[in-house]
């Protein structure tokens, strides 16, 4: 018989402490007790939490935010490292799943970043890392392309679990791939952007984007959306001044859990940072796909054809034999061969 989940679902809406890396780990270790506490089986973080967000190439040319590109690159992090490993941690404890955003650096780059999702399992596991597909806008400045080595959905505690960071949220095809390998509860994360065009409501906008996904693959949405604390905004306006008006404008996040109708779970948050709590009935995602099933029966796919490429894109490709590394340490533990032919 089929059996699908109830639960409570968190949605963090809060800034961190601003590219310090500790202390917002700390932070959001304290989240996750406080929404456990509230019983939840889900929390979802904004995006790149830990440790900030770049509003500095919003505001100033490159030039002037090289320096705070070098201090992004000394506060984030690396997947699986100790950082991450304190939120696995602090999943474990508390019997949750969690996603996370992190400024993720490249192991083997000490200037190649990626805004990337964490996806955390109740038992403490990482059984996912999202770097974001693509960056928008100005974050072109900032962050690396991700590959869909990632693009997954991931079997939890809680049911099939996807994950997409900000604008990804506008990519049609992302979107599909995640719905076609049966997602059920999707996170969206995002930052509040209050350097959008005057008459771009920020707010509104992250609501819609999670409402035609909720409606399109009748599934359940948890969005979790950053705040602006005074901390960032004064570290940005104590060297552009002008930085001040932008950052500090209103209808900017927006945090909260959509239904597969589209409709919003209970009350959102806007702006003000705290933990917004949806009741989630998976069961309720059966119904609407008789009328709408895209990854079903609603869906013609002797017409359409989505290839997506999971391989993973590294910067080099070597061609070793198998046993390369054995022929190395036989060298060191044989004796010298030009001796033996003495």
């Amino acid at each position: 018989m089929l059996e699908l989940a109830t639960f409570t679902a968190a949605a963090v809406q809060a800034a961190p402490v601003f590219l310090d890396t500790d202390a917002t780990v700390d932070k959001a270790c304290r989240l996750i007790g406080d929404a456990a506490g509230n019983g939840a089986r889900l929390v979802a973080f904004p995006e790149v939490f830990i440790a900030g967000y770049p509003y500095w190439s919003w505001v100033m040319n490159p030039v002037e935010g090289s320096p705070w590109f070098e201090k992004l690159c000394r506060s984030a992090i690396e997947v699986p490292g100790p950082e991450i490993r304190k939120i696995a941690q602090a999943a474990a404890r508390h019997r949750v799943n969690v996603v996370i955003g992190v400024n993720e650096r490249h192991p083997q780059s000490i200037a190649t970043l990626y805004n990337t999702l964490v996806t955390i399992n109740d038992e403490g596991k990482i059984i996912g890392r999202h770097r974001k597909l693509v960056p928008t806008w100005a974050e072109k400045l900032t962050w690396a392309n991700g590959d869909a080595s990632s693009l997954r959905v991931h079997n939890t505690s809680i049911g099939p679990l996807g994950s997409l960071a900000c604008g990804e949220n506008t990519n049609t095809l992302a979107r599909f791939a995640l719905l076609a390998q049966g997602e059920l509860v999707h996170v969206a994360s995002y930052i509040s952007l209050p350097v959008a065009p005057k008459d771009y409501d920020m707010a509104e906008a992250i609501r819609l984007r999670a409402s035609a996904h909720c409606f399109e693959g009748k599934v359940f949405t948890v969005v979790a959306c950053s705040t602006i604390s005074e901390e960032i905004i004064a570290a940005i306006a104590d060297s552009h001044p002008e930085a001040r008006a932008l950052l500090a404008r209103p209808n900017s996040a927006f945090s909260g859990i959509i239904g597969p109708d589209g409709r919003v779970v209970g009350e959102p948050l806007i702006d003000r940072e705290g933990i917004v709590y949806g009741e989630i009935d998976l069961n309720r995602c059966i119904q609407p796909r008789q009328m709408h099933d895209i990854t079903g029966h609603y869906n013609r796919f002797d017409i359409f054809d989505l290839q997506v490429n999971r391989r993973a894109i590294n910067p080099v490709t070597f061609s070793d034999t198998p046993d390369s590394a054995a022929d190395i340490t036989a060298l060191n533990e044989t004796a010298d061969p030009f001796e033996e032919q003495l």
